[in-house]
This record gives structure tokens, sequence and C-alpha cells, in this order.
């Protein structure tokens, strides 16, 4: 069994800031070392995540409404109001897309579909410098 792990750091704007990971992805799988197996993405952290969309304009502003509709930024949180820093939303949204993202990796390359995309998503009201690791599984 071989293993690889990296981690890279992106700046974002947050406001459910969107970065297109896969061509990271797909390079760090390229390295040779696992032909069969698995790839794990995961972002450390409360007030982001890691998951899959096609990523052009119109299926990244359906999925900011969507999450605005689930999760509004103005909504009441618990969360806000014992920390008093405005990012309860962020959480929340947090939660409902997940810090990481599991990609079967097949003769050396990943498993994706034709129109999919890994993504990272800042959900928190403020800029970060987020940490996204990538872990490489398999034979």
């Amino acid at each position: 069994m071989a293993t690889r792990s990296e981690s890279r750091e992106f700046e974002t704007t947050g406001d459910t800031d969107i970065i297109d990971l896969t061509g990271v992805a797909q390079e760090f799988v390229r390295s040779g070392v696992v032909q069969e197996g698995l790839l794990v993405v995961f972002t450390p952290g409360s007030t982001a995540g890691i998951t899959t969309i096609e990523y052009e304009s119109g299926a990244i502003a359906d999925l900011k409404r969507a999450l605005e509709v689930m999760a509004p930024r103005h909504g009441e949180y618990e969360h806000n109001l014992r920390w008093d820093d405005g990012n309860g939303y962020s959480h929340v949204r947090s939660a409902l897309i997940g810090p990481s993202l599991v990609v079967p990796v097949r003769d050396g390359r990943l498993e994706l579909g034709t129109w999919q995309q890994i993504v990272l998503c800042d959900f928190d009201n403020r800029p970060r410098r987020r940490r996204v690791t990538l872990q490489l599984v398999g034979v």
C-alpha cells in the first residue's frame, strides 16, 4: 500500500468564496504513487467545506443561492449571540457541505464526471487563508 500527503494554502475572500481545486488534485494524483486507490481532500476548520459541482458561473450562483436559503447570512444564530462574530451562518453552511471528499483513483486518474469539479467553499464572513490537505492511498 502506498500513501502520499500534501497540504496547500489558498487565499479566499470569504462570503461563500468557491475555489476550483480540480487541477491541484489532478496534478497531485499524477505523481504516479498510486494507480488504484482513493484521494481524500480535506479542509480543517468549521467555516469551510469541500464538495463537487460543475464549476461554471450559473451552477456556482445556484449553489450560493441555495445556501442562502438554507442558512441565510442575516438569520438568527445562537452562535452569534454567544460569540458576537456574525458568522453563525458560515458554521451551519460548513456542516451542511462537510469538510472532506473522497474520490476514487483508477489507472492513475481521478474518477470525476465530465462536468464535475472539486471545490473549496469558504463560508466565513471575512477573507481567510485556508489549508487543504490531499491524501492519496492505494496501490
